[in-house]
C-alpha cells in the first residue's frame, strides 16, 4: 500500500465511523426541548440517547460475526441504509415512541459501519499500518459524538432540531459512498485464525474487571451529558439551547486525552493510570455539584479528561493481556461499554426524576468503584510481573 492509499484509507475510516457517531448523540443538546415539544417527563424523552445505545449493545456482538462471514461492503450499505431509515423517521414522526423507535433502529446498525470496519482492518492491513488507520478510528468516534451534539444544538433555532438528522443523513451517503469506491476487496495481509472463544474470555476474571470498567466509565459520562441539559436549563443557570451546546465542545479533549493515556500508561502502568483517571473523574463530578458557570466548564473539561483516560487505559490493558482473541475481546468490551452507558442513562433518568441533579451525580460517584477497583487489581497484577 502506498502512502497515498493509505492516506485516502486513513480518510474514509474517519468518514465513515464520525458519520455513524454523528446520528447517536443528535438529540442530546435538545431534551429539553423535546420535552417540551411532546409533553413528555425527563426520563422518557432521554430514551431518544439511551435506545440508540441499547441498540449498539444488542447488535455489536452479531455484527462481529458477520465481519467475520461476509465481504464488508454489503454490511455497510445495509447499515448504512437501515441507519437512514431510522433519521427519516425520526425527521417526520410527531410520535414521540415512534422518535424512540426510530433511533433505536440506528442503533442497530451503527456497528455495521464500527465494529465491523474495525475488524474488517484489523483482517486487511499489517500490523504497522493498522496502528495509524486506528488512531483515525479513535479520532473519529470524539468528532462524530462532538458532531452530532453540535448539529442538534446548533440547528435548532433557525430551523428545527429534525434537520439535524436530514444533514446527518446526507454525511452518512457521502461518507457511504466514498467507503464503497475506496475500501480495498480484498486483504492485503493473511488473517490468521483465533481460536479464542467469547466464553473464555469471560472466564478470564482480569478481563472481566476491564470490561466492567469501561461500562462505569462510560455510564458516569454518558448520564453526565445525558442530563446536562437539564441542569443548565434549570432557573441556576437558564441556558439557551445555543449555550447549552457550546458547553459540548469541552468533547475535544478525547482527541488529545487518548493518545496522552498510553503515553502514561507506558510510563507508570496501566493500574495507576486508571486510579489517575477516576480521581479525576471523582474532582470532576465534585465541580459540577456548584452552581456556578466556572464550575461546570471546569467539572466538563475533568470529565472528559478523567473518562477519556480511563478508556483508553482499559482498552490499552485488554489487549495487552491478549496473545490471540483480540477481535472478540475489544468486541466484548464494547458490548460491556454501551451496556453501561444504557443502564447508566436510564437509572439516571429516575433518579433525575425523583431527586434532580444532585442524585445523578451522586450515582455517577458510585459508579467511580468500578474504575478503582479496576485500578487497584490492575496494578496488583503489574506488581506480580503478569500484566504485560
Amino acid at each position: 500500500m502506498t502512502d497515498a492509499s493509505q492516506l485516502r484509507l486513513q480518510l474514509v475510516v474517519f468518514a465513515l465511523v464520525s458519520a455513524a457517531f454523528t446520528n447517536i448523540y443528535i438529540t442530546q443538546p435538545v431534551l429539553p426541548v423535546l420535552q417540551q415539544e411532546f409533553n413528555a417527563s425527563s426520563l422518557l424523552v432521554s430514551f431518544t440517547i439511551s435506545a440508540v445505545v441499547l441498540g449498539i449493545a444488542i447488535s455489536n456482538l452479531p455484527f462481529g460475526v458477520l465481519a467475520d462471514r461476509l465481504p464488508i461492503r454489503p454490511i455497510i450499505v445495509v447499515g448504512s441504509g437501515c441507519m437512514l431509515v431510522g433519521g427519516l423517521i425520526c425527521t417526520v414522526t410527531d410520535s414521540l415512541w415512534l422518535l424512540i423507535g426510530g433511533r433505536f433502529l440506528q442503533g442497530l446498525f451503527v456497528p455495521a459501519l464500527t465494529t465491523c470496519i474495525a475488524a474488517f482492518l484489523a483482517k486487511s492491513l499489517p500490523a504497522e499500518r493498522l496502528n495509524v488507520v486506528m488512531g483515525y478510528y479513535v479520532s473519529a468516534t470524539v468528532v462524530g459524538g462532538l458532531g452530532g451534539r453540535l448539529l442538534g444544538g446548533w440547528l435548532h433555532p433557525p430551523l428545527h432540531w429534525r434537520y439535524a438528522f436530514v444533514s446527518a443523513g446526507a454525511f452518512l451517503v457521502l461518507a457511504t459512498l466514498l467507503a464503497l469506491k475506496t475500501l480495498p476487496r480484498t486483504p492485503l495481509v493473511t488473517p490468521t485464525s483465533i481460536n479464542t472463544g467469547f466464553m473464555e474470555l469471560l472466564r478470564r476474571r482480569e478481563l472481566v474487571v476491564l470490561f466492567l470498567c469501561g461500562a462505569g466509565g462510560f455510564a458516569i459520562f454518558s448520564s453526565v451529558f445525558n442530563f446536562l441539559p437539564f441542569r443548565l436549563s434549570e432557573p441556576a443557570f437558564g441556558f439557551s439551547t445555543e449555550q447549552i451546546t457550546l458547553m459540548y465542545l469541552v468533547y475535544v479533549m478525547g482527541i488529545f486525552m487518548g493518545p496522552m493515556a498510553g503515553k502514561i500508561s507506558n510510563r507508570v502502568g496501566s493500574g495507576r493510570t486508571l486510579l489517575l483517571g477516576a480521581s479525576v473523574l471523582g474532582l470532576a463530578l465534585l465541580c459540577l455539584l456548584l452552581p456556578f458557570v466556572w464550575a461546570v466548564v471546569l467539572g466538563l473539561l475533568l470529565v472528559c479528561a478523567g473518562f477519556f483516560t480511563v478508556h483508553a487505559a482499559a482498552v490499552g490493558a485488554i489487549n495487552r493481556k491478549l496473545s490471540g482473541g483480540q477481535g472478540r475481546a475489544n468486541a466484548l468490551y464494547v458490548l460491556f461499554y454501551y451496556v453501561g452507558g444504557w443502564l447508566g442513562i436510564t437509572a439516571a433518568g429516575f433518579a433525575y426524576t425523583h431527586s434532580g441533579w444532585t442524585a445523578v451525580v451522586i450515582m455517577a460517584l458510585c459508579l467511580l468503584l468500578l474504575p478503582i477497583y479496576a485500578g487497584l487489581n490492575e496494578g496488583k497484577g503489574e506488581r506480580r510481573g503478569i500484566a504485560r
